[in-house]
């Protein structure tokens, strides 16, 4: 019943009371107001996302082809090359250069004798524009490694030996006469008197002869190579291997077997 009544009073109230009704509901509604009653300015960096991008700064490589020039300007010239501050280089291109010079000359004369050579009629040679350089023997260096001894012999162009050792002649016997560390004394003893007699002044070149697979081998290599060998070292022209192969021959001896 009271729903009712309050509907029909409603309805029955004059218009007047309506807008005070609907008034203090507005009034009951949350407005958003603003947090401060200063005026709004943009702040400093509020531009920066709406300015034009920067343009780009010059560049300073030339460009990739060069401006026409008129034939009035003057050239210019390239910087000249920077002095070099060690006398060390100047000496070595200077010697590298006088080399040059040498072969250059040497080159030339050959041409001009080689020019200068005459031939017959039936196409053989009659006369030399210079005569060829005669072949000289060098000395022999030979190295004789077998299983049980090494042996080291130095002849001369005539093949007479100059020196012929072994280890046996050093103080090495029975089997140590085998071992690396003897022949290595081996060589160094050799090279040692080849500079005490004066042999390293007469020899110009030599052949190194190896014979053998024993452990003198490379004993004896090493130590040309390395300090022992330093005055012939630079003189060797051929390294040869005159190890001899059996081609049929006879039957071989019955291998040794222990145990």
């Amino acid at each position: 019943m009271s729903r009712i009544l309050s509907r029909r009073l409603t309805a029955q109230s004059p218009r007047s009371l309506l807008p005070e009704v609907v008034q203090s509901t507005r009034l009951s509604a949350p407005f958003p107001q603003s947090f401060s009653h200063t005026t709004r300015r943009r702040a400093d960096g509020d531009d920066a996302f709406n300015r034009p991008p920067p343009p780009p700064p010059p560049s300073s490589q030339p460009p990739p082809f060069p401006a026409a020039r008129s034939p009035d300007a003057p050239k210019r010239h390239p910087p000249p090359p920077p002095k070099r501050e060690r006398s060390a280089m100047m000496g070595l291109a200077s010697t590298f250069s006088n080399m040059i010079d040498v072969n250059q000359s040497e080159r030339s004369r050959k041409r001009s004798a080689l020019l200068n050579t005459t031939f017959s009629s039936d196409g053989t040679v009659a006369n030399f524009g210079f005569a060829p350089e005669p072949y000289v023997e060098p000395h022999h260096f030979h190295i004789y490694a077998t299983r049980h001894n090494t042996h080291i012999t130095l002849t001369d162009p005539k093949r007479n030996p100059l020196i012929s050792v072994s280890c046996g002649n050093i103080g090495f016997k029975h089997s140590a006469r085998k071992h690396y560390d003897s022949a290595f004394q081996l060589a160094s003893l050799v090279m040692n008197r080849m500079q005490d007699q004066g042999i390293n002044q007469q020899i110009k070149e030599v052949e190194v002869v190896l014979r053998g697979f024993g452990a003198g081998r490379e004993a004896v290599t090493k130590a040309i190579l390395g300090l022992e060998g330093k005055f012939i070292r630079h003189k060797i022209i051929k390294v040869a291997d005159a190890t001899r192969l059996k081609f049929g021959g006879t039957r071989s001896k019955k291998p040794r077997r222990l145990g």
